[in-house]
This record gives structure tokens, sequence and C-alpha cells, in this order.
């Protein structure tokens, strides 16, 4: 194993590459000695794709002596969800349902990252159907957190955030329909973006329908604006997905000076341990005091949205076995059946209310972003808690359920916009995540934000102790 070689960026190996400094080949054998080392305890891939790795990095170490044009990402390996659909690579989707799925098929952005000329790696772990924020499952068993063995690296892209956490790959795909791309990213030390809504395409889609979305985790942000600049943009296969602007590694330069910040370590309504706020305050003076933003404390006067999210969201994975509930409950994982069981409950009207307020809600927080050009919170209440627990159980005193318990992350997918999470300290030893959110498909801004922190805050330095 290579620590120099396994904790390069994409844009440094992009750049050894062309200068011949490093290969695609040597990288790539690097990192896939490194999972067979680390991977065992951590458990964040649960398929290793050795074979396809070697061959698209010979691919691209011969693109590069033939002094070939490469792809944007010729040589860089990255990692894919379980979730997510890999042609001749099994898919298990956390679940006993098919835990041996072979895909006939890529969905579109594993095509991209492909056609990039990107090396995959293999698949990383999930909750059965992505339903928790915890990556236990009874196919793989739980992800840990790099941080420290036994607490949980987040969900439900639990394995990417603690793959590149651990220097197992400098590119992950991630989803997020609740918070799935930003709590593992929050918790293990890591940047993730989710972008607005449509921007990167998602096929197959979501069985939580326009709540999710597709993204990138990454150990630095120009990492994860060069994936967006591979993965956006509109495929007919996604109805909903849309044409991005593009030139999201371009954003990241200049400054934010100037910006209109809002700020809120508690949205009005969440509870959040103190120590969590304390360290994200500190990280918010810094736009004010580092950045030069125009730095104020307020939030839209808004109820929390958890009623809304609950029937949309519980309500949508009931709909997955409302035909065959009785035939597979023994194979489904306890806590997703009950959650289904409840929702069953939930009558058409409910779910119709839900959307309505969605709309309304949406509103509200368009108007509110008129006002300023980005918004900050906390990225999540705590720390990491137990690896395999559904939930923390109550935070700051307050009880939690499946997903009630990320009140910082489920708002913006309700409303789309583009939300990141930046590394911005430790509890106990434990990271702690700033959200960044931008208004309406402003993801550019969003990015240039990130890049400006990540600039006077830098994280990618700080390695976990499992590496």
């Amino acid at each position: 194993m290579d620590n120099d070689i396994a904790y390069m960026s994409a844009t440094t190996l992009l750049k050894g590459y062309r200068e011949r400094s490093v290969s695609p080949r040597e990288v790539t054998q690097a990192l896939l000695d490194r999972i067979e080392t680390i991977n065992p305890p951590l458990n964040a891939f649960v398929t290793v794709s050795a074979d396809v790795a070697m061959d698209q990095a010979t691919a691209a170490e011969q693109a590069y002596a033939a002094n070939d044009t490469p792809g944007l990402l010729a040589g860089v390996p990255y990692s894919v969800k379980d979730l997510t659909p890999t042609k001749d690579v099994r898919t298990a989707r956390g679940s006993l349902l098919d835990p041996d799925w072979i895909p006939d098929y890529d969905a579109p952005v594993v095509s991209r990252m492909a056609e990039a000329g990107g090396v995959l790696l293999g698949k990383t772990n999930t909750p059965e159907l992505g339903w928790k924020g915890d990556s236990g499952n009874r196919v793989f068993g739980p992800t840990h957190n790099p941080w420290r063995h036994g607490l949980t690296a987040g969900g439900s892209s639990g394995g990417a955030g603690a793959a590149v956490a651990a220097g197992l790959g400098p590119l992950a795909q991630g989803s997020d329909g609740a918070g799935s791309i930003r709590i593992p990213a929050a918790f293990c030390g890591a940047f993730g973006i989710k972008p607005s809504f449509g921007l990167v395409p998602q096929y197959p889609p979501s069985a939580v329908g326009d709540l999710s979305h597709l993204g990138p985790i990454t150990r630095t942000v120009r990492d994860a604006a060069l994936m967006l600049d591979v993965i956006a943009g509109e495929d007919t296969r996604d109805r909903l997905s849309r044409s991005g602007a593009g030139g999201y590694l371009a954003a990241c330069d200049g400054g934010i000076a100037g910006l209109r910040v809002a700020w809120s370590p508690d949205l009005g309504y969440a509870a959040i341990e103190p120590d969590v706020r304390a360290v994200v305050e500190e990280a918010v003076r810094l736009f004010a005091t580092e950045l030069g933003c125009t730095l104020e404390e307020r939030h839209p006067d808004l109820a929390d949205p958890w009623p809304v999210v609950d029937p949309m969201w519980a309500g949508a994975l009931a709909a997955v076995f409302v035909d065959n509930l009785d035939a597979v409950r023994d194979r489904l994982d306890p806590g997703l059946l009950a959650e289904v069981e409840r929702a069953g409950r939930f009558r058409g009207v409910d779910i119709a209310a839900a959307h309505r307020a969605r709309n309304l809600y949406y509103g509200a927080w368009r108007e509110f972003m008129t006002d300023y050009d980005l918004f900050l919170t906390p990225t999540l209440p705590c720390v990491a808690f137990s690896a395999g627990d559904d939930h923390p159980g109550d935070v700051a005193g307050r009880s939690t359920s499946y997903l009630s318990w990320t009140p910082f992350t489920y708002p913006f997918n309700l409303t789309g916009q583009p939300a990141a999470t930046v590394p911005c300290g430790f509890v106990d030893g434990m990271p702690v995540g700033l959200q960044i959110v931008g208004r309406p498909r402003d993801d550019a801004t969003v990015l240039r934000a990130a890049a400006a922190f990540e600039a006077v805050a830098p994280w990618e330095h700080i390695r976990p102790p499992l590496a």
C-alpha cells in the first residue's frame, strides 16, 4: 500500500498521469491492494470489481501513452453505491430479496463515468433499498466509521463515505433522498453535495421519486465539481432530468466576498447537541471574518416539515411492497418492515396533502432565498452513533425515528435546492459537518463557497486513524 497514492485527489492524479509521474495501473493496483487490507473490518466495499478496474486502467494508460485525448476522468478510480445498477457487476441493494442480481445495463451515471475514462473499483454498502441513515443490512452487515470502529459511517451512502475517508478511492457516487449523501460525508469527514434536483439523471427511478438526488462524495471540493462536470445533464430515461450549466470545476475558483449569507443553528425547531452546535458556530464565523460575506442569523418562519416528509417517504416504501408484502416480509430488514406496515395506514388524501404542503414549503424557501445567496446550518445534530442502529435514539434529549433525526437535511430534498456538507471540526474525535445550501439550481455558488471555506479551513490532510 502507498498512502501517498491512496490519498491523492482526482485532480492530482490527472496531473500525474499527464506528466507521467504516476500511472493509472499503478494507482489502481495500489487501491485494490489497500481495499483488500483495510476493507474487511471497515465493510465499505461489498463487491470489488478488480478485473474491470484493471481493464479500464489499462485502457486509460494506453490512451495517455498514445497521446490520445483522454476523457475527463481517464484513469481515476471511483466507486458506485450498491443501489445503482452496474452492468455485469453484482448489485445487491442491501436486500435479501435479490442479493445476487447482476444487471444487464449501467445506470446513466455509471455510463458517463466509464465514458470519461473512470476506473470502477466496485460497489459500496447501503441499507436495504436505502431506507435509513445507517448502512447496515442483512446481506453484508454494517459499515464502520473510519474514525472509530463500532460507530456508523452513516447512510444510506455509508459505504461511499467510509471508502473516500479511508483512502479507498478519490471519487464515490452516492444518492440522497433525505440526507443520504450529506449524512455519511459529515460523519466520515468528507465533502458531499446533493446537487439540484434533476441535475444528475437517475435511472431506474428511485422508490422515493423526486425526493432523491444523485451526486458525489469526495475528499476535496474540486474533485466533486469535476465529477459533476461528467455526470450532470439530462438523459431521456429520466423524464425529470435537465441540462446542467456545466463548468462546475471552473466555478470553484474565485472568492465569495460580498455574498449575503444567512445561517441558523436549529431552523427554529431542531434539537441539536450543544457541542456540535458550538463547533459549527465557530466555522460559520469564518464566512464573515475570513471570507468577506455579510452574515446574519436568520431562518424562514416555517415548522418542521417532517410531517410532510414522512408520508411521502414511508408511503413510497410501502408502495414498493403493496402487492407482495406477505410473501417477502421475512426477507425484509425488520426496521424497514415496521415502517412499511406503519405507512400502509396512510390514506391517499394524506399523501396528496403532503405534496400540496411541499409546494407551499418550496415557495416559502424560494422567497426567503431572494434575500440571500447562501444558507448555512449544521449538517447533522449529532456525531456518529453505533453502527447498525437505525437511528441514534435521541438527540439532545428528544427521541428520534428512522429519519426524523436529520432535521437539517430533509428540508432540502423537499425543495430540491443544492446542499453540500463540508468538514468543519470534531467532537470527541468524530467529524462534524457544516451544510451550505444555495438558491434553487445555483450549484455553482455552493461549490465556490465550499471551495473558499476549504481554502481557509482545509481538511484534506486530516486522515482517520484507520488509515
